[in-house]
């Protein structure tokens, strides 16, 4: 598996299927590449739709278990891979935790030819809580028993609930500002159901040049449902 190294000297792990224009995919939280765009499909579609599909396992995560994580650790280490690479012309998307991964590295100064912002909004890009972050934060504190479903989803992923803290508390909040500032086409894309998708729909109007379009589903559902990766495809195949 292929790595690269991050700006602190982590290495970090990313999988890659596909030929053409590059597009780098970020998972959510909890998540890994593997299951978020492997597994449920995706990578394939997009793979079949002219993309060479790059995917990272974020910090934290998968094969990328790395516990420290400065500020902002998650852009960084966005932009590295982009440097790594050596990439000029591509595209960004991510889903969950991954959508503000990409909204950061936006505001750092990346430059995607578009960008995919998925399972976010602008409540969440704020940092303001919930979500599966307060539920690990619960595991890790004892909040909550062994037997609830994030300690159960945790115990049977393997996940380093220690290293997913560190990361929860390197996120940086994007504020309207940093919104504004935000030129590059994007898709803003939510489960009809997902509880975020007003403020999904905030984040839309709120960014320069934004379309947004839902699909079905909530939260977790539409994170695997196939017209995730059609929504996603028929954006970047605009040009």
């Amino acid at each position: 598996m292929p790595q690269f190294e991050a700006r602190d000297g982590a290495k970090l792990a990313y999988r890659e299927t596909g030929a053409g224009s590059p597009l780098i995919l970020f998972h959510g939280l909890t998540s890994t590449a593997t299951m978020a765009w492997i597994d449920t499909g995706h990578a394939e579609v997009l793979a079949t739709r002219g993309h060479r599909v790059i995917m990272p396992d974020l910090r934290g995560h998968g094969d990328s278990v790395h516990r420290h994580a400065l500020p902002d650790a998650l852009a960084d280490d966005g932009l590295a891979l982009v440097e790594h690479l050596g990439l000029d012309d591509y595209d960004l998307g991510g889903y969950s935790l991954g959508g503000r991964v990409v909204a950061r590295m936006l505001v750092r100064g990346a430059t995607p030819r578009r960008a995919i912002v998925g399972g976010q909004g602008t409540r969440q890009l704020a940092g303001e809580g919930g979500g599966a972050g307060d539920l690990v934060r619960h595991v890790a504190d004892g909040t909550v028993g062994a037997e609830s479903p994030m300690a159960q989803w945790l115990k049977k992923s393997g996940a380093d609930v220690t290293a997913l803290v560190h990361v929860l508390d390197s996120l940086v909040p994007t504020g309207p500002a940093d919104l504004a500032a935000i030129r590059v086409p994007t898709l803003v894309v939510a489960g009809e159901q997902d509880t975020r998708a007003a403020s999904a729909k905030d984040l839309a109007e709120a960014l320069p040049n934004a379309t947004y379009v839902t699909i079905p589903g909530d939260h977790g559902s539409a994170a695997a449902n196939p017209a995730l990766a059609e929504a996603m495809a028929d954006f970047l195949a605009r040009g």
